[in-house]
């Protein structure tokens, strides 16, 4: 009874708190539900909706009692399990099975940029020939001749190559199968030939996304190449016209969070807003004396935050920033503080509520966790911080700015790292420097453009935009050029990322002298991560592709093809070599199509190309066989034709002092609804 006591009276004094760990636990069902190696079946969700029941029945009864709370996170827990069912469920859609080569129409929803730097295009209302369960939506990377002219809403068709979703590079990467499952995007494929606009029909529907082709459109023609790229994107959304070169310096800065429409963009455009009106009722003394200008501004800035929502296409970074913005507006029409730990909790259950997918996504955990960092380390600076006096008001601008990029940074640097595999060194220069120019310039001058473009006054903002927009791109390339300015990361086991989420929540939401037992996840995961190890061979779903672990690196067995597998092997190995510098045909020799290694006392054979598979005796001498074509020939050894790849994913070999373990792609990803 003294232990039940003593827990009583810790959740007591937690209690002004408890509240903030409402979307922890809405986000602990929801990665439970992604944990699961295989679908969930009636019996899961039976029994989480009788435990969700249970748990309703414990809280009236713990009513008074401080253990109600651990009732009410046991439901949020249920809850948060069975909303992800629902909507992985709810989403359902054809995905197509083979691979498709032949007339592709559609109607355009989307149109961005490659990785390859070309253009790409999302069509929904999809048509193929003579094919069953059509997808919903296919995406198309255009390798040809651009003929009709590409807007969200305009049907076009072409001739492309289409496949399915591809599942993870090696077992336990990144899947973009759950991803596309999300998205309802079926296939995925590119075109080499021209894509001609196929009818006028079937534009409903599509008439913001148009108007923010047409703005998109305007921008570049005042400003000329990546500034008005860089200006489209953080006004409209549209990244179609941000070339590689600038995309690859902002990441190696750490300033592509500028380009990304998120929460520092909704916050700028809501804040300039909320001043301007503010400022605007202020310099009338009869107006200031009767109304309530903060109320009246946040009104304001409202609908002006939902307009930005709209016009950027309701990307899911943007959904959550305006959500967070919109709790902060609506705390202030309230009489709250307009940042803080619950509000920004409100915000949290809000958009994983909507899509609970998002947990998983970068964008919302390294998003979350600079707020969260930001409001915890603001709430302790000392009062009156935010009114500085004397000659504080020259400095304090520029503290401010250095603690919120080196706070921000330090939050999000551990899951930027374990997520993209990339440390940016001279991050926090490159904040000092081009935050600035975001907030001073880029956000006000859209802001004005929006309200004095339709008067045919708009040089003035597009002069503000420009300026902004190329001095950001400078910076990015200036410090992009310098010796070190990133590094690679090994990537670490899954489990690290949620060790660190853990003990930085603990940190920031409990209250008193156990804040300190959140540094014990921390230290788990820093000690995972550097114990991090890697394949010694990992091969490619086609067969095509090997690549081994050698004391300079991973080397690879051909330098080019397969780029995905090929980059993302070397992005986890924490190498920063394309795949041509990591082809090494001294450690992988290959002779007449033949690949021939050892791991330990098992031979390994790769062979390429029907002839050669054809002219191999036996297993040519292997232990383990694999080919890049179906093999339909008998052979007394472990064999991985394209065939067999085809169901089991991409290889990982390890050897140890067990001897070799094999594991695939299936064996990691189990049954779920996204694996086909």
């Amino acid at each position: 009874m003294a232990c039940f006591a003593r827990g009583a009276a810790a959740l007591a004094r937690q209690r002004g708190s408890l509240a903030c760990w409402a979307p922890v636990c809405l986000g602990a069902g929801i990665g439970l539900w992604f944990a699961q190696h295989d679908e969930p079946g009636a019996a899961v969700y039976g029994a989480a909706a009788g435990l969700a029941a249970l748990c309703v029945m414990a809280r009236f009864v713990l009513r008074r009692s401080a253990y109600a709370a651990l009732a009410t996170g046991g439901l949020l827990v249920c809850a948060g399990l069975l909303l992800a069912g629902a909507r992985a469920h709810g989403l359902a859609a054809p995905v197509l099975g083979f691979r498709y080569y032949g007339p592709v129409e559609g109607r355009i929803v989307e149109i961005d940029r490659a990785q390859s730097d070309v253009l790409r295009i999302t069509l929904d209302r999809v048509r193929l020939d003579d094919v069953r369960g059509v997808p919903e939506r296919v995406r198309l990377s255009l390798h040809g001749p651009v003929v009709a002219p590409l807007a969200p809403g305009a049907r076009v068709m072409t001739t492309a190559h289409l496949s399915p979703p591809p599942g993870p590079a090696e077992p336990g990467g990144f899947d973009f199968r759950r991803h596309a499952w999300f998205a309802r995007l079926g296939a995925v494929g590119y075109s080499r030939v021209p894509v001609l606009l196929a009818s006028t029909r079937g534009a409903d529907g599509a008439w913001l996304a148009r108007i923010r082709a047409r703005l998109s459109a305007a921008i570049r023609a005042r400003i000329d190449g990546a500034a008005g790229g860089f200006a489209a994107a953080v006004t409209t959304g549209d990244r179609s016209g941000l070339g590689r070169a600038a995309n690859d310096a902002m990441r190696e800065a750490n300033l592509y969070h500028l380009v990304s429409i998120s929460g520092m963009h909704m916050a700028m455009l809501a804040g300039f807003v909320f001043w301007l009106v503010r400022a605007a009722i202020a310099a009338v003394p009869p107006l200031a004396l009767r109304l309530d200008a903060r109320k009246i501004a946040a009104a304001t800035a409202l609908p002006a935050a939902a307009f930005y929502l709209a016009l950027a296409g309701r990307d899911v970074a943007t959904e959550r920033a305006f959500v967070m913005v919109a709790v902060s507006l609506g705390a202030v029409l309230a009489d709250r503080r307009a940042l803080s730990l619950r509000g920004l909790a409100i915000a949290a259950l809000i958009v994983l509520g909507l899509r609970p997918e998002t947990l998983l996504n970068p964008g919302f955990q390294m998003s979350f966790a600079a707020v969260l960092a930001l409001v915890a380390v603001m709430g302790r600076l000392p009062p009156g911080w935010h009114r500085p006096r004397g000659l504080a008001r020259l400095w304090m601008p520029v503290a401010l700015l250095s603690l919120t990029s080196i706070v921000a940074g330090g939050a999000t640097a551990p899951f930027a790292a374990a997520h993209f595999n990339r440390v940016a060194h001279y991050g926090l220069i490159a904040n000092l420097a081009a935050a600035p120019a975001m907030g001073i310039l880029v956000m006000p001058g859209a802001v004005i453009l929006a309200v004095t473009g339709p008067l045919g006054l708009d040089q003035p903002a597009v002069w503000m935009i420009d300026y902004g927009a190329r001095w950001i791109l400078w910076v990015s390339a200036r410090i992009a050029a310098l010796d070190g300015a990133s590094s690679a990361v090994i990537a670490p086991p899954g489990v690290v990322v949620t060790l660190v989420a853990l003990g930085g929540l603990w940190l920031v939401l409990w209250q008193g002298r156990g804040r300190v037992a959140g540094l014990v996840p921390l230290a788990l995961a820093a000690g995972l991560w550097l114990r991090a190890d890697r394949p010694d061979l990992l091969v490619s779903d086609s067969g095509a592709l090997v690549g081994l672990m050698t004391g300079e690196g991973r080397a690879l067995s051909k330098p080019r093809g397969d780029g995905f597998a090929a980059r993302a092997w070397l992005e986890n190995d924490g190498d920063g070599r394309a795949q041509a510098q990591a082809h090494d045909p001294r450690a992988l020799r290959r002779v007449e199509r033949v690949l021939r290694l050892r791991l330990g006392e098992t031979t390994i054979v790769q062979v390429t190309g029907k002839t050669a598979l054809a002219a191999l005796r036996g297993c040519g001498g292997a232990d383990i066989l694999i080919a890049n074509q179906p093999d339909p020939a008998p052979r007394p050894c472990l064999r991985f034709d394209a065939r067999r790849l085809r169901d089991t994913g991409a290889l990982a070999l390890r050897f140890g002092p067990e001897g070799l373990r094999i594991e695939t792609v299936a064996d990691r990803a189990g049954r779920r609804l996204w694996v086909q």
